[in-house]
């Protein structure tokens, strides 16, 4: 410390305290600051040679050397000539100059680092007041997007390591790290070396498949968002940055063949499909909602959808809705045409995706016009046993093939992307649910050919007697089967975005449940037997001889906890507080003596009425108040969301046989190709192909030889060209909008001098 440093606690003369350690300029050091400010190598030569014992690494409060001041000023020469002093110390000068994109001055600080010690330009620096610790050069060049900095440290064989996700816990480096490194340290180290991988400059240059390389970025770094939550915004952030520059890449794409190039890639999707466009399944699968919202996507998705009727898309929308009318007559002329003349144009038109969805719309009415016929057949009559309307082969011809439609689609799509939509978990639920009917129907058949008594009068039938219970699931599952309309509404522009705002709300219902049902069961465990001796009581007034009976209210735990649910909708009785004591006798026979408990009531009543106001008055706002939120926040972003549920519709029509079940039975090859062709491949693998199965998966084929597409390098390398210059000419137009906005700043200082006092 020089004699200038002040210390940390002492105090000055007049007895104030200097507080922290902060290193000051002697006034020699003060003057070779000003040397090396002002570019003077000359005068920097004399000034060292007359003061040979000049600590040339001396730092202000700031930590800032002269070497500093030399990279920061951009001086070349003068860069070049303090590294040439024997004494000198770069220390992280080289970091600054990369940090600046001054290629000519970062590799004269490196050149001198081999001199000091050789292979020291390649090693973290520590102890950096800009710079956690650690850093490497190529993370400051690829976190500030320096193309040509990221170009010479790449030559000079600087290499970039993905970092461990926040997850990760491998006996390799995660544990060590996490038993003798600073937590802390650790966790800004791997944010600063994501912001620097997940760089766009950097994945051009190291990636052949950016779009690919983002969309799995994009989709680690939301994933350990979710799992560091300390963290989560700038992991968020650096997610919504990766995948915006997947979209700016295919955004640059001037024409369709290029962006079907793209869409065709099969890299990253681990398995053979026949859908046309693999990368927008790995989209979709990625949650990549701004790259298939895209119009460059959307035009090629929209041309896949209509093919070529082009006149589906001009119709007005209740137009396409009277379209299904004349689809449900001629189903089974489509099935004719599409069976003995598949190659025919009239077979092709019908294999078009709007056709297959128009065609399953039309035999998804026909299906539920059977269940609302079975729904409503009469009850009064019926007799023990499964009904008998006649419906019931139908319905079970319908649900038996849409269960076999929905295995081939699992098989084809795979198990993960199946069951990711929630649209395949309310079918399956509601398929279920039919089945579950249907084996009821069967238990009840089998129970009244055993026990008899199929002339038994309803209202002396078992609780759970089977064809109650199918009477009951077959209610919930025509409830869903006719809610699934909801779903086809998501393909229309004015009711897609309310569909989808309906969907965003019942999650917050389900946030709502979750902390309601604490509240509820807090309340009825105190409530439940709280009245539990007064069961039963009646009370009679002996002037007007009313009678008053004990609510049940709080008498046991299924009452309690059926008051309170029923009091959220105001349709609890206020007399449930009551506690009500039958009458006493008194001195005299004809006298009674009513008692009343009542800290017992104000208890009750207390604790009814704090239940009343938290659950209704605060709970209930709350609710509204978050699906308020969550509708604002769909429909400022209604456009991308909606287009993003719109494009799993789509896909989920594009993969379904071009006849809907039950007609696709009579296709049934056609529908099993993808199985027999597995089956195919397993006994007797190609080259370059082999069948596997896995759980995430289930069954598909592998291709084993990585097939180099010509054609989409140079989509890339073009795609790439274009998104370099137009980020090279933002980043100018920012250098000038500070540049006018310091000349403005320097212009009003210059008024305020010279304008007369």
């Amino acid at each position: 410390m020089t004699d200038d440093e002040t210390v940390a606690g002492t105090e000055d003369e007049f007895g104030n305290n200097l507080g922290v350690i902060f290193p000051h300029l002697q006034e020699l050091e003060k003057r070779f600051f000003e040397i090396v400010t002002d570019g003077n190598i000359p005068e920097a030569r004399v000034f060292l040679e007359d003061h040979p014992e000049f600590n040339i690494n001396a730092t202000n409060f700031q930590g800032v050397s002269a070497l500093h001041i030399a990279v920061n000023e951009r001086n070349t020469a003068m860069v070049e000539y303090l590294l040439s002093h024997p004494d000198i110390d770069p220390s992280d000068t080289h970091l600054h100059a990369i940090r600046d994109n001054q290629v000519r001055i970062t590799v004269l600080i490196l050149n001198k680092l081999n001199e000091l010690t050789p292979g020291l330009e390649y090693a973290g620096v520590t102890h950096s007041p800009d710079f956690p610790d650690d850093t490497i050069p190529l993370a400051v060049a690829a976190q500030y997007g320096h193309f040509e900095m990221i170009n010479m440290l790449r030559f000079r064989r600087h290499i970039l390591q993905k970092p461990h996700p926040p997850s990760c816990n491998c006996d390799e480096v995660c544990k060590p790290e996490r038993d003798k490194g600073d937590i802390l340290t650790i966790e800004k180290m791997r944010l600063f070396m994501y912001s620097a991988v997940s760089n766009p400059v950097y994945i051009c240059q190291t990636e052949e498949d950016p779009i690919l390389r983002a969309f799995e970025l994009s989709a680690e770094l939301s994933r350990e968002a979710s799992f560091d939550k300390e963290f989560y915004p700038d992991y968020k952030a650096l997610s919504s940055e990766v995948s915006n520059f997947a979209t700016d890449l295919i955004a640059c794409a001037r024409t369709a063949e290029e962006v079907e190039c793209v869409l065709k890639q099969t890299a990253g999707f681990g398995r053979s499909s026949t859908f046309a466009y693999p990368r927008l399944l790995l989209a979709l699968d990625y949650e990549q909602k701004t790259f298939v919202a895209h119009p460059n996507v959307q035009q090629i998705v929209e041309s896949k959808w209509i093919g070529t009727w082009h006149e589906w898309k001009v119709r007005s929308m209740w137009w396409k809705c009277l379209s299904v009318i004349p689809q449900i007559v001629m189903l089974p002329l489509v099935a004719f045409i599409v069976l003995f003349a598949p190659n025919s144009k009239q077979a092709k038109f019908y294999e078009i995706p709007v056709n297959k969805f128009l065609s399953s719309v039309a035999n998804y009415l026909i299906f539920l016009t059977f269940v609302f016929l079975q729904s409503r057949s009469d009850k009064t009559e019926q007799l023990r046993g499964p009904p008998d309307t006649g419906y019931e082969w139908v319905l079970a011809i319908y649900v038996i093939s849409y269960t076999a439609a929905f295995i081939r689609l699992c098989i084809m799509d795979g198990p993960v992307r199946c069951f990711r939509t929630r649209t395949n978990w309310y079918e399956l639920v509601m398929l279920v649910l039919f089945i579950l009917t249907f084996l009821f129907w069967i238990v009840a058949a089998l129970d009244v050919r055993m026990n008899g008594q199929r002339d038994l009068e309803r209202k002396y039938w078992h609780k759970y007697d089977p064809t109650l219970i199918a009477e009951g699931i077959f209610c919930i599952a025509t409830i869903m089967a006719f809610f699934k309309l909801l779903f086809i509404c998501q393909l229309d522009y004015d009711l897609g975005p309310l569909q989808l705002s309906l969907v965003k709300m019942i999650r917050d219902v389900g946030h709502f449940i979750a902390i309601f049902g604490i509240i509820v069961m807090a309340f009825t465990v105190g409530l439940c037997h709280l009245y539990q001796y007064y069961d039963g009581m009646v009370q009679t007034d002996d002037e007007s001889k009313l009678k008053t009976e004990q609510e049940n209210s709080f008498v046991d735990f299924k009452s309690t906890l059926k008051t309170l649910f029923w009091a959220v909708f105001c349709m609890s009785p206020v007399e449930s507080a009551d506690v009500i004591i039958e009458n006493l006798p008194g001195d005299r026979e004809s006298e009674t003596i009513i008692n009343q408990h009542s800290f017992t009531e104000f208890i009750g009543y207390f604790s009814f009425a704090s239940f009343q106001f938290i659950s209704v008055v605060v709970v209930l706002n709350m609710l509204i108040a978050c699906m308020a939120n969550t509708f604002t926040r769909v429909t400022d972003n209604v456009n991308v969301e909606w287009i993003f549920g719109r494009t799993e519709a789509y896909v989920d029509f594009m993969l379904t046989t071009t006849l809907p079940p039950p007609f696709s039975i009579f296709s049934i090859f056609m529908g099993l190709r993808p199985v027999i062709e597995f089956i195919k491949i397993l006994f007797k693998p190609p080259p370059g192909k082999r069948a596997r199965w896995d759980f995430v998966n289930c069954c598909y084929i592998e291709d084993l030889e990585e097939k180099k597409d010509e054609r989409f390098a140079e989509v890339m390398t073009q795609l790439m060209q274009r998104y370099l210059r137009q980020y090279e000419r933002r980043v100018e137009e920012t250098d000038v909008q500070k540049l006018r906005k310091e000349l403005m700043e320097f212009s009003n200082i210059l008024k305020e001098a010279l304008s007369p006092s």
